[in-house]
């Protein structure tokens, strides 16, 4: 069962000539959600062969232009290519109005349905019978967010020659599959990891976008499998990460470590940078685990089984 991100997006404000602005692709078990639009995002999808059509959630961390211009293209596209299910939109009441009025010369032929991000520290904005998608507040100039999103918890894996064996009716098996053990005819009790297999554990990823070094936020990403994080500059400018709102690398892969996560990716890299080595260089001082991304690169969290 799939649970990856592809990267479609590393740049910060300015794109560059080999870099996009921010967007990134989930892939949950086939269905897509896309987090941020920058400039140029449409093409990075052709490009890297994904469906358009699986495309039908797309969360918007803040509105600043590099995190959702792309969104005037791509919706356009949408339209031209006779898309006809809704879309829904995940982000900062404001983008409403501004999508509204670039296409009222140009209505849409979907319908758009927007979501706006709770007020509150945390909150779920989406669920389904297999994912979580909650929205946190980032500390950046203009209201910004972060998400989660998680994987719920399986039902444990039956094993067939138990029904028979046990001569197991519906209401057991729904039972066991939940976690209880199993008494027999006999009164006798039997376990429920001998009645089945173990449930993959569930999996998360945190996209944390443009941020400064903020440790309020490592209680809600704690423990992910997979966080990106914003790494705009690397440590010999802290002082102008601090003053625009975003983070080092080094404080990047500190909010990884506190928040024990597994994997840290780092992007949003300024345009000033032309090799990128020095923030991977950095961040793995603090936490090893860490990684640039490179655009087009997928990354895939495997499957895990739950500890007996």
């Amino acid at each position: 069962m799939n649970f990856s991100v592809t990267v479609l997006g590393s740049s910060s404000a300015l794109p560059t000539s080999s870099r996009f602005p921010t967007a990134h692709l989930l892939n949950v078990n086939e269905r897509f959600f896309l987090i941020d639009c920058g400039e140029g995002t449409q093409i990075q999808l052709r490009k890297h062969k994904a469906r358009f059509s699986k495309i039908n959630h797309i969360f918007i961390s803040h509105l600043h232009g590099d995190h959702y211009y792309g969104l005037f293209g791509l919706l356009s596209s949408f339209s031209l290519l006779g898309r006809k299910n809704s879309l829904h939109i995940y982000s900062h009441p404001d983008l409403k109005d501004i999508l509204n009025f670039q296409f009222k010369y140009y209505p849409l032929e979907f319908e758009t349905v927007f979501h706006f991000h709770p007020e509150e520290m945390c909150g779920i904005i989406y669920e389904d019978k297999e994912l979580i998608v909650k929205a946190f507040k980032l500390k950046h100039r203009i209201p910004s967010c972060g998400f989660v999103f998680a994987e719920k918890q399986k039902q444990r894996n039956l094993k067939k020659d138990m029904i028979q064996y046990y001569r197991l009716n519906i209401k057991d098996i729904l039972s066991i599959k939940m976690g209880e053990d199993y008494v027999d005819e006999d009164g006798k009790m039997i376990p429920n990891k001998v009645l089945t297999f173990p449930a993959p554990m569930p999996r998360s990823y945190a996209f944390c976008s443009d941020t400064a070094f903020d440790p309020s936020i490592v209680e809600i990403i704690k423990n992910v499998d997979l966080i990106y994080h914003e790494s705009t500059f690397a440590e010999d400018m802290k002082q102008r990460a601090y003053e625009t709102g975003h983070s080092t690398a080094r404080q990047a892969a500190g909010i990884a470590k506190l928040a024990s996560a597994k994997k840290l990716l780092i992007g949003h890299f300024s345009a000033r940078y032309k090799d990128l080595a020095i923030f991977e260089t950095e961040a793995r001082q603090i936490f090893e685990n860490s990684h640039i991304v490179n655009e087009g690169e997928t990354y895939f969290i495997e499957n895990k089984l739950e500890k007996l």
